[in-house]
């Protein structure tokens, strides 16, 4: 048995971070019921890439969900909002701030019918102060939230991180955010509203950069791929290629110089300490990369983890997909799709001994495939009721 059987979700998220976040949910065994605008669905159908029309970004991250579709600007799809409410646990929307409460579909509208509902509402600045109406995607998060200005390199331009950081950060402490409310509604009997804000996700997450600029006095600015103050802990190029090294303390360093044949730079007065490497950090990487260059990266990959030094390749994606540590923990997995056919896409990397690993899972729905079950199970329509509420336009 999965964590969240039995956890009933209503998903009236669209694009990632809400999407993504009930991807996690729906993989510890939530039954997640997507709610889609009739006939146009998520926005992330529209986006690429694309296999024989089927958009792939949507594919990734909605498997496992069942979809209904449901005009809520309608007084009747309000209305089925509602009573869609009284039988579930969860209700997870990412609109802007105040269109769920303009709909009369808003936190305090919905826990009059269920005060046990938990209300997840994920948004680019959360649901007060100042700037909480403002439209967001991931980028302005990354950008306002200071992330762009350490990211990439000295005297470049500012960088965005290659992956939706934004987004996804968003996603986890939204999950973070449901799991607790969860466990206190079993003390407390009551649900709860969970805000979370894409700007705050990425302001916890810069990580030593607020305490540095209060030491410093200045803001941090992009340093390519190291450490502020973990040093060697960047990429090093070898003869052939880029691989990276993370001596994160002064045993690790001893071993590294140790192992490169270089012992005479462990106990140097310039390098001896992380904060001295850290201070002379040109000086000991140009001593490093005279060594390094003398050998492939594979050979010193060999080398440098048998000393016991982290250290590691720079894969691209493809290789990624190939690692043997990913397919060994199950990271890349299959969905088969009517038209798609079968997609591969990453796994779930929470991994628990009371779960059974599937090298498969279901492919996300078509707009509307569940409305028949859903509509009739949850809400006890008949097959005339649900036609005549597509004739309508309802659904």
């Amino acid at each position: 048995m999965r964590p969240l059987e039995n956890i009933k979700i209503l998903d009236l998220t669209r694009v990632l971070a809400g999407p993504f976040c009930t991807m996690i949910l729906s993989d510890l065994g939530a039954e997640v019921i997507k709610v889609e605008v009739p006939e146009t669905g998520d926005d992330a159908r529209s986006f690429g890439p694309f296999k024989n029309g089927q958009s792939l970004y949507f594919l990734s991250i909605n498997r496992e969900k069942k979809s209904i579709s449901l005009n809520l600007k309608s007084k009747r799809g309000k209305e089925i909002l509602k009573d869609l409410t009284k039988k579930v646990d969860i209700i997870i929307e990412n609109y802007r701030p105040g269109t769920m409460e303009k709909l009369g579909l808003g936190y305090e509208d919905l826990k009059i019918v269920n005060p046990k509902l938990i209300y997840a509402a994920s948004s680019g600045f959360g649901h007060t102060g100042p700037d909480s109406t403002k439209a967001a995607y991931d980028i302005l998060a990354q950008a306002m939230g200071g992330i762009m200005s350490i990211t990439g390199w000295p005297n470049t331009p500012p960088t965005r991180v290659g992956m939706s950081l934004g987004d996804i950060s968003a996603s986890l402490y939204t999950a973070i955010g449901i799991l607790a409310a969860l466990h206190q509604r079993n003390s407390t009997g009551l649900g709860q509203k969970v805000d979370i804000a894409m700007l705050d996700c990425q302001v916890s997450m810069l990580e030593n950069a607020i305490t540095r600029y209060q030491v410093e006095n200045k803001s941090p600015e992009p340093l390519g791929n190291r450490h502020p103050t973990i040093t060697p802990f960047q990429a090093y190029k070898a003869s052939d290629s880029y691989f990276v090294i993370a001596a994160g303390n002064d045993i690790l360093w001893q071993k590294l110089c140790e192992s490169i044949g270089r012992p005479e730079l462990a106990n140097s007065e310039k390098f001896k300490s992380n904060p001295l490497r850290t201070k002379n950090i040109e000086e000991m990487n140009l001593e490093l990369e005279k060594t390094l260059v003398l050998k492939t990266a594979d050979e010193w990959l060999k080398i440098i983890d048998c000393a016991g030094v982290p250290c590691g390749p720079i894969n691209t994606i493809d290789k990624v997909m190939e690692n043997h540590q990913v397919k060994a923990r199950n990271m890349i997995v299959e969905v088969k799709d009517s038209k798609a056919g079968t997609i591969k896409i990453a796994g779930n990397p929470i991994k628990m001994n009371s779960v059974e690993e599937k090298p498969d899972r279901k492919a996300a729905p078509e707009i509307g495939e569940h409305n028949t079950e859903i509509y009739s199970q949850m809400l006890g329509l008949n097959s005339v009721e649900i036609s005549k509420l597509k004739e309508d336009g309802i659904i």
